[in-house]
């Protein structure tokens, strides 16, 4: 046992070794195909193998890490069916989310939705990609919050990470702070249909967007004609990668 190991408590050891190997694949630190090798992780974080081992066993079940054999675990490679399925479980939540937040957003939420569309305009006239990338999951965390439906949080929670490491590929910025400031005058508008249907416009668009960048425009395109999948056949990984 390392001496971080002794310092810290188990459990906030087990959570900063999992949220920082997350982090390091969401950043593309650790690209995708990237085997995870125990002993060198844990000379990295200042460890032992035991949280490191706890914490890919964690990233395993999240699905960003993938064991090919008892030996070879590697960063998860995403496939045209898997960017599919987390955005068709997206659209199905928060787009009943919207609708929710439109019925009963207070002023004070419009306001803490404005505020962080304020942050997201900076960080995005700065180019910051980790800080966008941050508030952007804020903004949709707080139209969640809005709801006032735990348990579409809760629905969600699960794939939290692989829709911020998605959103990370979407270098769309100004495209995105346009998008989410016409859900937020939907929202304030007290529309439910119309937030819905914007809400609905934005997981799509997103969605695309998300496929070109990771599996060519030709994908993005026959999907958006109502292609099953693109340059990859389903389940097989695209040659380009987040």
């Amino acid at each position: 046992m390392s001496a971080a190991d002794i310092r810290q408590p188990l459990a906030a050891l087990r959570e900063r070794v999992r949220t920082e190997l997350r982090h390091r694949i969401v950043s593309g630190q650790l690209p995708p195909g990237t085997r995870l090798v125990e002993r060198e992780l844990a000379e990295s974080l200042g460890v032992s193998r035991v949280p490191v081992r706890e914490a890919i066993r964690t990233l395993t079940a999240e699905g960003f890490v993938v064991a090919l054999s008892p030996r070879r675990v590697v960063v998860r490679t995403l496939t045209p069916d898997d960017v599919d399925q987390i955005f068709e479980l997206r659209e199905a939540l928060e787009v009943h989310a919207a609708g929710l937040a439109a019925q009963r957003a207070t002023p004070a939420g419009l306001r803490r939705l404005a505020g962080l569309l304020d942050h997201a305009a900076r960080a995005t006239a700065e180019r910051a990609a980790e800080e966008i990338t941050d508030v952007n999951t804020r903004f949709h965390d707080e139209v969640l919050a809005i709801a006032g439906n735990p348990l579409l949080a809760a629905a969600l929670e699960p794939l939290e990470g692989r829709l911020r490491w998605l959103t990370r590929q979407n270098t769309r910025w100004d495209d995105l702070l346009r998008e989410h400031r016409r859900l937020l005058d939907a929202i304030a508008s007290g529309d439910p249909a119309r937030a819905r249907a914007l809400a609905g416009e934005h997981v799509r668009v997103n969605r695309l967007a998300v496929r070109a960048l990771l599996f060519g425009d030709g994908s993005a395109r026959q999907r958006s004609h109502g292609g099953r999948s693109g340059g990859s056949r389903p389940g097989h990984p695209a040659g380009r990668v987040c």
